[in-house]
C-alpha cells in the first residue's frame, strides 16, 4: 500500500533523508587552562560541541569567536582552526595530542594545565552524496547554541543528553556520543536551513533543484563576484530566461533580488560579529565603496550600518561566521 505523504511539499524532510550525516568522534575532551588545538584543514567536516566551560574559536583568516557550554560549532568544508581558552595560548596539533595522550575509555581525553577546565566532544561527520547540493549552501563555519531561550526544545533535549552519557564514563560511550551527534548535527543543519533570517529568499525548495541549488551557491560562497543573471545561467548551463523564471518560481525571487539580500546579509553578518572597517565589509560583499554599500544596507535594513552593529548585541541561535 502506498503511503501518504502529509506534507509533500517538505523539501526539508527530502533533503535531510538523502543527505543521512554519519559522524565519528574524536575525542570527549577536558582540557584544563591553558590548552590550545590546532586542527588541520582536511575535506571532511568538523564539529565541536562545548559541554562544559568557555573556549575561542579562531578559523584562518577570520576574528576569534567566543563560544562557551551549549554552542555547537560545525565547520562543513573542513576549513583549518584553533580553539584554545584564551586568545594568548599556544596550541598543538589535535592529531598529535591524540597520538601522544592515550585516550581513556576509548573517548576521554585529558589534556592541558591545572587551571579552568572545558569540556568538549570533538569530531567529523559526512554527508552523503546523494545531496551534495546542501553541502554547498552551507557556510564555513556556523553555531548553535542549544542553551538559547530562543534556541528549539530538540537543542537542549540532545545537549543534555549528551551531558548526561558524558557523566556516566559506561562502555562504548565513543559509538553512542557518535549517534548522538549525527541527531545534533542533522537538526543543526535543519536549523540553518529553515530558520536563519533570510530564508524567506533562499528556500529550502532550490536545493531540490541542482541548478538552481549551484546558483544559489555561488552567490552565498562568492558575493564579492560581479554577478550578472547571464553569468549565472551560462555557468549552470541554462538559458537566462528559464534560470531567471525557474529560479524565481523555487526561490521566491529574481536572482539579482536574491544576490542583493545575500550580500546584505553578510555585511550585517560582519557587522555583528567582526571588526572590520565599513570599507573591508563592502569590498568582500561585493559593493564598490562605503557609501553604496550603506546606501543599499539603510534601504533594506532601515538604519545605517553604524547603527546595526551598535544594537546587534545578542547572538542569534545559528550565526554564520562570515567568510
Amino acid at each position: 500500500m502506498r503511503q501518504l505523504n502529509l506534507h509533500p511539499d517538505d523539501a526539508v524532510s527530502d533533503l535531510l533523508s538523502r543527505m543521512q550525516v554519519h559522524s565519528t568522534v574524536y575525542c570527549l575532551a577536558e582540557l584544563g587552562a591553558p590548552w590550545g588545538l590546532r586542527v588541520v584543514g582536511r575535506n571532511v567536516a568538523k564539529f565541536h560541541l562545548i559541554l562544559e566551560g568557555q573556549a575561542w574559536l579562531v578559523p584562518d583568516r577570520r576574528e576569534p569567536v567566543r563560544v562557551s557550554a551549549g554552542d555547537l560549532v560545525i565547520l562543513p568544508h573542513g576549513a583549518a582552526h584553533a580553539i584554545k581558552d584564551d586568545s594568548a595560548s599556544a596550541v598543538e596539533a589535535l592529531d598529535w595530542i591524540l597520538l601522544e595522550h592515550p585516550l581513556r575509555g576509548g573517548a576521554r581525553l585529558s589534556y592541558g594545565g591545572p587551571g579552568a577546565v572545558t569540556k568538549m566532544l570533538c569530531g567529523g561527520f559526512g554527508l552523503r552524496q546523494t545531496a551534495p547540493q546542501v553541502a554547498g549552501v552551507l557556510p564555513e563555519v556556523f553555531i548553535v547554541d542549544a542553551t538559547s531561550d530562543r534556541s528549539a526544545p530538540w537543542a537542549t533535549t540532545i545537549f543534555n543528553l549528551l551531558r548526561h552519557e558524558e557523566s556516566e564514563s559506561a562502555p562504548g560511550a565513543k559509538a553512542i556520543f557518535a549517534k548522538i551527534a549525527d541527531v545534533f548535527l542533522a537538526q543543526a543543519i535543519r536549523a540553518f536551513l529553515t530558520d536563519r533570517p533570510d530564508h524567506r529568499a533562499a528556500t529550502v525548495e532550490s536545493l531540490a533543484d541542482p541548478q538552481i541549488a549551484e546558483a544559489v551557491r555561488l552567490m552565498h560562497t562568492q558575493p564579492d563576484h560581479g554577478w550578472t543573471v547571464a553569468e549565472l545561467a551560462y555557468r549552470i548551463g541554462m538559458s537566462r530566461s528559464l534560470f531567471s523564471d525557474r529560479f524565481r518560481q523555487l526561490v521566491g525571487e529574481p536572482p539579482v533580488r536574491h544576490l542583493t539580500r545575500t550580500r546584505l546579509s553578510q555585511a550585517a553578518a560582519h557587522l555583528a560579529t567582526t571588526t572590520r572597517t565599513l570599507h573591508e565589509i563592502a569590498r568582500l560583499c561585493g559593493y564598490d565603496s562605503d557609501a553604496a554599500l550603506s546606501k543599499a544596507f539603510k534601504r533594506e535594513y532601515r538604519m545605517t550600518p553604524g547603527v546595526y552593529r551598535a544594537t546587534a548585541s545578542r547572538r542569534p541561535p545559528v550565526e554564520v561566521v562570515p567568510s
